[in-house]
């Protein structure tokens, strides 16, 4: 397939690009950039610095790929950006790089939807299948799973984990890590229930919620739950928060 790029967007040499890539008018793409096959770059964009864009993503206009980090220790190391693959990027939405104050890199998995204005902040972690409703803000070295949605004008402070199929409501302040399939929201954001209609969509059966409920009573709860595989689902579901979880954080309480 052949690749399109208006005459009016600046391209530097460096930049590798695969097959079947669509880049509109007035980007600037400059660095140590590779953008994979069957990605389409709407107009207006900016991406620079080292980055690796997987394969089908889409890129809304005005939006920049790759920023130095609003961060006042970064003193201009050489650090990364990777996107996976299938990802939208609407308008407005602004990823940083990281920093060396973590691994030198900002990490996004595939098909998450960043809805406009959204902010990813240096050194955040970011699944799968997330959605960030309009204007989410991720501070540096956020943890996000898969499957979660967060809601319009929510923040999420510096160092949060937030556990996979957890809704976060809009306007919400978060500054604790947030256990798998919670439902939480409020400024400062609080648990208010398990979020029961992300785990029905995702085919959890009606044991499973209750035993991802015992879990969020008490988290000790997995070790006996590790004895029958057909609980496998939920374990690799609270195993994989507990790996990513910052200790110096705590957890949102009911």
């Amino acid at each position: 397939m052949t690749q399109i790029i208006h005459k009016t967007s600046d391209i530097s040499s460096s930049v590798k690009l695969g097959k079947n890539i669509s880049i509109g008018p007035f980007c600037h793409i400059d660095g140590n950039i590779e953008i994979n096959d069957d990605t389409e770059i709407i107009s207006n964009t900016c991406i620079y610095g080292n980055v690796k864009l997987g394969t089908g993503n889409k890129i809304y206009p005005f939006t920049n790929i790759g920023c130095d980090p609003q961060d006042l220790k970064f003193e201009g190391e050489d650090s990364y950006l990777e996107i996976g693959n299938n990802n939208t990027i609407r308008e407005n939405v602004t990823i940083s790089k990281g920093t060396k104050g973590d691994n030198l890199i900002t990490k996004i998995g595939n098909s998450n939807l960043f809805m406009t204005g959204t902010h990813v902040a240096h050194d955040c972690l970011i699944g799968n299948k997330n959605i960030f409703a309009n204007q989410a803000t991720l501070a540096g070295h956020v943890k996000i799973c898969d499957n979660v949605i967060i809601g319009g004008l929510s923040a999420v402070q510096q160092f949060i984990t937030i556990g996979s199929y957890s809704m976060i409501g809009g306007m919400s302040g978060v500054d604790k890590n947030i256990m798998p399939a919670s439902l939480v929201i409020g400024n400062r954001a609080k648990l208010r229930g398990l979020n029961l209609v992300g785990l029905r969509r995702a085919n959890f059966s009606n044991e499973e919620i209750r035993k991802i409920e015992h879990l969020h009573n008490d988290i000790n709860f997995i070790n006996k739950l590790r004895s029958d595989k057909s609980n496998n689902k939920i374990i690799d579901l609270f195993d994989n928060y507990l790996k990513l979880q910052n200790n110096k954080i705590g957890t949102i309480k009911k």
